[in-house]
């Protein structure tokens, strides 16, 4: 029987989508475990340590990946790109673990970055519109969790191949390969998203959609700017943790690697319990503004303590549980569900390719400088400026938060246009949805 013959609805489908997210944060694992022998290895500069950091899947690498794979999405579907974008990453990884000068390992950041800045956007826009409404959260919270499991299992393997060196960090790039081979040939089943395929049929090629009617609609643009607000300024933050935090940690007093990765461990893995626990549990059934609110307060508190508090073990020990518990319910979880809901099928991944490009541009721009910046003024001066863009993200998410919990993606778009602006989808997750309330 053909691949492409397989039943691939359902959860099936969410996962093997979602493992965008696992490479996105592996990648970026990957890097941060890996900084300090990549820059002992060729012997280049704190500033040149930045620009890896700052052109890699973290920031401007994805960046670019996300404002050309957005709306390629809208245009040519979104299989397209989760079928070709991993051909694209696996061969950056591959660059990464056999590379042999700080030029090489710079062309494989890049075009790691390219790729999980395509794949993302698609990932979260695929499954949003897959979802049952009353499980919307549920759904894209998988994407989370992928996201979480990825820096637990890349710490993790940085723990166990410490004593490898470059080594162990060249075999923590071949994982990612092997993941991202497996994931590409699982996606080769996976259908096209049925609203997206209603809304071409019914439009046809030509049509106004993507970046010209993303930014022609009052709707989109007030959007755009809740969403930036929620993202951005969080993401900043969370951008610089993900990449440098050994580095933080050092500064701190932590100068044991495998100290420094297991306390990112214990990050992570506060992280997926609280999008299990948490947000895939309640955030369909409970007030979204609440739950929101709670991870933004959590987030704050935790770089409070690295700021105001000593840095010994507690503290740090505290740090990870506030921030990681906090991230699981926190701004990308919220962010990635209301972005899919708040956006018509012909601008859903255009706009996520938007936000996502204005977010990573906004983290390239201080990786480029985090390394000099922690060295010279210290945890106090880094650690207050996260906590000032984490208030603002705070505050835009809690104020501004959108009522669409529970609703179908087309009465938000009544809604939000005051027309539904594509034909309605009548999906395996809805059919299936009716059925269970019978």
């Amino acid at each position: 029987m053909a691949l492409g013959a397989r039943s691939t609805t359902g959860w099936k489908a969410t996962v093997a989508v979602a493992m965008s997210n696992y490479i996105e944060a592996g990648s970026i694992i990957a890097i941060a475990v890996s900084l300090t022998n990549w820059q002992d290895r060729f012997g280049v500069s704190d500033t040149a340590v930045g620009l890896l950091a700052a052109l890699s899947a973290n920031a401007f690498g994805a960046a670019v990946g996300a404002a050309l794979g957005g709306p390629l999405c809208d245009r040519l579907g979104r299989k397209f790109i989760y079928t070709y974008d991993l051909v694209l990453y696996m061969v950056g990884v591959l660059l990464a673990t056999f590379a042999v000068s700080y030029s090489m390992l710079l062309v494989a950041f890049v075009l790691t970055g390219i790729a999980v800045g395509a794949g993302v956007p698609a990932s979260w826009t695929y499954i949003a519109e897959e979802a049952p409404a009353d499980q919307r959260a549920r759904r894209v919270g998988t994407a989370q969790l992928a996201w979480s499991l990825g820096p637990v299992v890349g710490f993790a393997l940085a723990v166990a191949l410490g004593g490898l060196g470059l080594l162990g960090n060249r075999l923590i790039f071949a994982h990612l390969f092997v993941v991202a081979a497996v994931t590409w040939w699982v996606r080769q089943g996976l259908p096209e998203s049925a609203i997206w395929k209603d809304e071409r049929a019914a439009t046809g090629p030509v049509r106004v959609g993507g970046l010209r009617g993303l930014f022609s609609r009052r709707a989109n643009l007030t959007a755009l700017l809740f969403l930036f607000g929620v993202y951005a300024f969080w993401n900043t933050v969370a951008g610089q943790a993900g990449i440098f935090m050994p580095r933080v940690y050092a500064a701190a007093g932590v100068e044991s690697a495998t100290e420094q990765n297991l306390l990112q461990v214990l990050v992570w893995a506060c992280t997926c319990l609280a999008t299990v626990a948490g947000f895939m549990r309640y955030g369909d059934r409970v007030s979204r503004r609440l739950l929101y609110a709670v991870g933004a307060v959590m987030g704050v508190l935790a770089w409070a303590l690295l700021v105001f508090a000593d840095g010994t073990l507690p503290t740090l020990l505290g740090y990870a549980l506030l921030w990681g518990l906090g991230a699981g319910i926190g701004a990308q979880a919220f962010y990635s569900v209301w972005t899919s809901e708040l956006f018509a099928t012909p601008y859903r991944a255009s706009a996520q390719g938007v936000l996502f490009f204005a977010a990573r541009c906004a983290v390239g721009v201080l990786s480029y400088w985090f390394p000099s910046l922690l060295r010279e003024q210290g945890v106090p001066f880094v650690g207050t400026l996260m906590i000032a863009l984490l208030v603002v993200a705070a505050v835009v998410g809690t104020v501004f938060a959108p009522r669409t919990q529970g609703k179908s993606l087309q009465q938000i778009e009544q809604e939000r246009y005051g027309e539904v602006v594509d034909l309605p989808a009548d999906t395996p997750a809805d059919r299936a949805a009716r059925t269970a309330r019978r």
